[in-house]
């Protein structure tokens, strides 16, 4: 069996094809279904939603997809996406062994009380409702790859910022708490998404708004409030509403880290991760501004410069009680883990 491994990890709004080889070495990547797939004998496909039956991963087989489709209300911007994505692999590489890892898998550790909503019991034990939070490819990767670069660090709160966004506590390198919950819409304001909102307001709306839950996936947060989810392009204008925009994503933001710490009775380290975590020094600098009394100090000019593909960069001030990194995303290397020991022997 050849060690190279492809990764097909399908979002909301893209695909990322990578093909790995030994040592998790990038051989390939293609943005777009490839017109000549390589010939690998493992396919490891990102799926979004794996419920309370996947706490880990696992190999996709009639049963598996059956649940799998049947998650995909759960997350509807993405859910249906890695199933697309999946028939198109299977119909191109029929012999290899396709393999679903998963985005809430990492989430599966955290306990009862920050899992689960105030709601009728009945309600809960029906509809298998609890907070299984999202990005746990991203968090399981920029946690552990802290913990190899901090080895003293217990608390570590990851924050993944992207199109979607969210935070994780993590604890001895177990999540322990997030933002998300039991669909990606809740927590942070993200690019379309509103993140946290009154479920009253959600009420009062649907007696007077067609269609809401589409509204609040794809067309509340950043582009609700500015007409753009980019983050790039609101921090380059100057109009009020991308002010505004920026200011509600970063108090957000700030609050939900000092919610992390509160998880993990402190923190060690915070990490930044994601298109917006790795290249808007502003949006770091910005939430780091009120967080001094969690020990979390930034160096201007370190979090200001390049880092040029560095695997971990410590961008704290030199006195900070907690270490402050940025760590590239890479999802692909977190699924070719979780492949290769799904299939060891």
């Amino acid at each position: 069996m050849s060690d190279d491994i492809l990764i097909v990890n399908a979002g909301s709004s893209s695909l990322k094809v990578r093909l790995l080889g030994g040592g998790d070495q990038l051989r390939a990547s293609w943005d777009e279904v490839p017109t000549e797939l390589p010939d690998v004998d493992v396919v490891a496909h990102r799926v979004v939603h794996g419920g309370s039956r996947f706490r880990d991963a696992v190999v996709i087989d009639p049963d598996v997809l059956k649940t799998l489709i049947g998650y995909a209300a759960l997350a509807p911007l993405h859910q249906p996406k890695s199933l697309d994505a999946y028939d198109e692999f299977v119909k191109r590489l029929p012999d290899a062994t396709h393999i679903a890892c998963f985005d809430t898998a990492f989430h599966a550790t955290i306990p009862a009380p920050a899992a689960t909503y105030a709601i009728p019991r009945a309600w809960t034990e029906r509809y298998e409702i609890r907070r299984y939070g999202f990005h746990g490819l991203s968090h399981a990767w920029a946690s552990r790859l802290a913990g190899e670069h901090l080895p003293d660090a217990r608390r570590i709160v990851t924050c993944h910022l992207g199109a979607g966004a969210s935070l994780c506590a993590v604890l001895d390198g177990v999540s322990v708490d997030t933002t998300m919950g039991f669909t990606p819409l809740e927590g942070l304001v993200m690019a379309t998404r509103s993140g946290d909102i009154d479920p009253g307001l959600i009420t009062w709306l649907s007696q007077r708004e067609s269609d809401v839950p589409q509204m609040l996936e794809k067309r509340a947060g950043l582009t609700g409030l500015a007409g753009s989810g980019d983050m790039r392009e609101l921090l380059d204008r100057a109009d009020d509403d991308a002010r505004l925009a920026v200011a509600v994503y970063v108090h957000r933001l700030r609050k939900g880290i000092a919610a992390m710490a509160a998880s993990l009775g402190g923190v060690d380290a915070c990490v930044f991760t994601g298109g917006v975590g790795e290249n808007s020094a502003q949006i770091r600098l910005e939430a780091a501004a009120g967080l001094g009394f969690l020990g979390i100090e930034l160096d201007p000019e370190a979090n200001a410069s390049r880092f040029d593909g560095a695997a971990v960069t410590d961008i704290s001030s030199d006195d900070a009680a907690a270490r402050t990194l940025v760590i590239p995303a890479r999802e692909d290397r977190e699924m070719a883990r979780q492949a290769r020991k799904l299939l060891a022997p």
